[in-house]
Order: structure tokens, then C-alpha cells, then sequence
């Protein structure tokens, strides 16, 4: 064949091959996050998924770019954490993926196979769903690893927060609030905080001329909730950040609140609803379990087969729980009471060992399952419901406590994750 003629034939190979990659959708680049990116795909879901909520809730919504702005700030603080999250050999198994949808479908009160095919009604991808939710329960792991030992509370503020609800006559209400954060930069200027300011007291203005607050939240707000509209779910006064707490005292529902200055920004809240907790009964559980921790040594196949066979033993009554604790658990705390734990309230523990102790049965063990802690195996030996006594009085004003400072913290390291970071956001073609 004459040169001519391969040449011809290659450029026509080429044309045909660029006729082809023409043809076909490629995914892009909306950002790069350090050593990762996020695709212009994992954008347009995040959009479409919100899109479905808001047609559902029949809300109304900001313009498509702002949609895609709140979308890539959310995608990059999830890619930053899964991102610690493997520095820090964090994983979240098949086998607790599943538990934790077995636990979503038992509380919709639905069969694995009903809430399949609820997921693919809505979102039409149920793999996906499950990466997803895979990503939300690793990125949960990673914010409570490092914020909880960010947060120390004393006996003695304990005691100052029951005196001070006791002289105040506190209530039980709850307060479903809504909140915009206007950010500001981490060493911002003095214009910079000018700005923000101007930019919060239009805001305001919006609101308090009748705009709706989720989709204002929506569309300006740099809040880790903004894409819910803003909305933070219901907390008691006392589980609110105290420049929270301190601003809606006495204030009424749809009051507009702000702005309000902090480190982070300027805060505007609004109150969506108000209801009273009269809980006076609280549910326990007597449980004990055996923890693995995988390691260099020990695979986390291996662990979770360690597991298994103990479970298989003691069902067949080969083998006492306790003594396998005593042997080889590697929770210090309770190895040598046999992995006993104690009568305790499920939520003092990490989400999945919480769910597993919530839908076990007495004397049930509990197939192996993974925490953030390593693979366990849990039983429940007994289960009641206990009045609210002095102690438990206690136990709900250090929760109250703990709350609020841990939502400080989880803000606050977010932040320093984000301003730590290569963050490289790609214009729109």
C-alpha cells in the first residue's frame, strides 16, 4: 500500500472515531477536590434529586445555577471526607449497608423487596442509592471520629444547666428551625465582612417581604443544610448553638431571627414550627457484645469470619458469650465483665450498633456487623421502660449539652476541612 493511501486510511480511521466520541455523552469535570474530582454526573443528580423532593413538597425553587452551585459545595465536602475517610482506613461493609437498610425498610414498615422497589420509583437507580447511602454513613463516621473528642463536658455544667432550667421553669418545647448562613472567608477582610453583611441584610429583606425561606436558603445560603431548604430539624433550646438559643427565646412561629453574627458568618433563622416533648418514659436495653478490630494482622474478612463462627457456636450452645468476650474481645471496657454493657439507652451508641440493639429481640444475637470501632457481634439480653428519674434527668441535659457543642464542632471542622483543601471549581461550558 503507497504512503498516500495509509495516511488516507488512517485520518478516515481517525474521523470515524472522532464521529463516534461525538456521538457519545461524556462526563466532565465540575471540580477538582485535592486528590479527587467531582463529576458533572454526581452534580445533576444532586439537582435532579432535589428537583423530585421539591415537586413532591410542592415547593418552589432558585435557578438551575444556583442549584448547581449548592450542589458542588455539598459534593465537596463529601468528597474531602471520603477522602479522610481513607487516610483513615474507614470502610462501611456490605454487610452494614444492608443492615442499615433492613433498619430503614423495618421503620417504613416495608419488606426489602417493597422498599427496593420504592427506591427505584423514585430515584430509579437503586445501586446507586445504595453508594450513596454508603457515602452518608462513612462521611458520618468520619465527622463524628473527629469531632467527639473535640467536646469535653463537665459535671459541673451539667448541674449549672439543670439549676438554670429549674430557676427558668424551661419547658420541654422543641423548635424546628430554619437557618441561611452568609459565609464569610476564615481570615476575611474587613470588606469581606462588609459585604456579607450587605448580602445578609438583603436576605432579610427578601424574607420579611414575603419570600419563601427554604428556597432563599436554597439559593444563598452556605449552610452544610441548605439544599433541605435550610431546614435543621427539631432540637430543644438547649441543644441549639447558644447564639441560637439565646436569639429565639420568647420569639413565636415564621419569626425571621438576624442576622446574627459569628465566626462562621452572618446566621438568619426562622422558626417553621413548635411543638411540646412530654416524654417521661425512656427505653432501655441490656445488651452485650465481642469486638474485632481488623488490622495490618488481621483482615476485616478474617475479623467478620471470627465473628461468624462464634455466632454459629452459640446458637448451637457450643460456646458461653461471655467467656468468647473474656478471650477475645478488644473492648477494654467491657472484656472482663464478658462484653456486658450494661442498662442503657440505644442512642447513646454509634448508629450501627444502635439500630442493631433496636431491632434485636431478648437473648437474640445479632449476625457480625461493622462500626466505626471494628466488627462486632452483639446480644440483648433484656429490654424496659424506666421513668425519668433524677440520673436519666441528667443523662438528657448532658445529651442537650453534648448536642449543641457537638454541632458547633461538626461546623467547625468542616470548615477547617474545606479551607485546608485544593478546591478548583470548573467554569460551565
Amino acid at each position: 500500500m503507497k504512503l498516500s493511501q495509509v495516511i488516507a486510511s488512517a485520518l478516515l480511521c481517525c474521523v470515524s472515531l472522532q464521529a463516534v466520541a461525538a456521538e457519545r455523552e461524556i462526563d466532565r469535570v465540575a471540580a477538582v477536590v485535592d486528590n479527587s474530582v467531582v463529576l458533572q454526573s454526581d452534580v445533576d443528580d444532586v439537582v435532579n434529586r432535589v428537583k423530585r423532593n421539591a415537586a413532591a413538597q410542592q415547593q418552589t425553587l432558585p435557578s438551575d445555577a444556583a442549584l448547581r452551585t449548592q450542589a458542588i459545595e455539598r459534593l465537596i465536602l463529601t468528597s474531602l471526607q471520603l477522602q479522610l475517610a481513607q487516610r483513615m482506613g474507614m470502610q462501611i461493609s456490605d454487610a452494614q449497608l444492608d443492615d442499615t437498610i433492613r433498619n430503614i425498610s423495618q421503620s417504613e414498615n416495608l419488606s426489602l423487596e417493597a422498599f427496593r422497589q420504592q427506591v427505584v420509583a423514585e430515584e430509579g437507580d437503586y445501586e446507586r442509592f445504595r453508594e450513596r447511602l454508603r457515602e452518608e454513613m462513612i462521611t458520618g463516621e468520619v465527622v463524628r471520629a473527629n469531632v467527639q473528642r473535640r467536646v469535653y463536658i463537665s459535671p459541673q455544667e451539667v448541674d449549672s444547666v439543670i439549676k438554670l432550667m429549674e430557676e427558668q421553669g424551661a419547658s420541654n418545647e422543641q423548635y424546628n428551625l430554619g437557618h441561611i448562613l452568609i459565609a464569610i472567608p476564615s481570615q476575611a477582610t474587613t470588606d469581606d465582612i462588609n459585604a456579607a453583611k450587605e448580602r445578609a441584610d438583603k436576605v432579610m429583606e427578601l424574607l420579611r417581604d414575603g419570600s419563601d425561606f427554604k428556597r432563599i436558603a436554597i439559593a444563598s445560603s452556605s449552610g452544610s443544610n441548605a439544599l433541605e431548604g435550610g431546614d435543621l430539624g427539631w432540637m430543644n433550646i438547649n441543644e441549639m448553638p447558644t447564639l441560637f438559643s439565646e436569639a429565639i427565646r420568647g420569639r413565636k412561629k415564621t419569626d425571621m431571627i438576624g442576622p446574627l453574627r459569628s465566626g462562621a458568618g452572618f446566621h438568619i433563622l426562622t422558626i417553621f414550627d413548635i411543638r411540646g416533648e412530654n416524654v417521661a418514659d425512656i427505653k432501655e436495653v441490656k445488651s452485650r457484645h465481642i469486638l474485632i478490630k481488623p488490622s495490618i494482622i488481621l483482615s476485616e474478612e478474617r475479623a467478620r469470619s471470627m465473628l461468624a463462627d462464634f455466632v454459629t457456636k452459640l446458637r448451637a450452645g457450643e460456646a458461653d458469650f461471655a467467656e468468647l468476650a473474656k478471650q477475645h474481645s478488644e473492648d477494654p471496657g467491657s472484656k472482663l465483665n464478658g462484653g456486658d454493657l450494661g442498662w442503657s439507652e440505644p442512642d447513646v451508641f454509634v448508629p450501627a450498633f444502635k439500630d442493631t440493639l433496636n431491632r434485636l429481640q431478648p437473648n437474640e444475637i445479632s449476625e457480625p456487623f461493622r462500626t466505626e470501632h471494628g466488627w462486632h457481634i452483639a446480644q440483648v439480653l433484656d429490654k424496659r421502660t424506666v421513668d425519668a428519674t433524677a440520673d436519666k434527668k441528667r443523662q438528657q441535659v448532658y445529651r442537650m449539652i453534648f448536642n449543641r457543642r457537638y454541632n458547633e464542632e461538626a461546623t467547625n471542622f468542616l470548615r477547617e476541612l474545606r479551607t485546608e483543601a485544593y478546591i478548583e471549581v470548573m467554569a460551565e461550558d
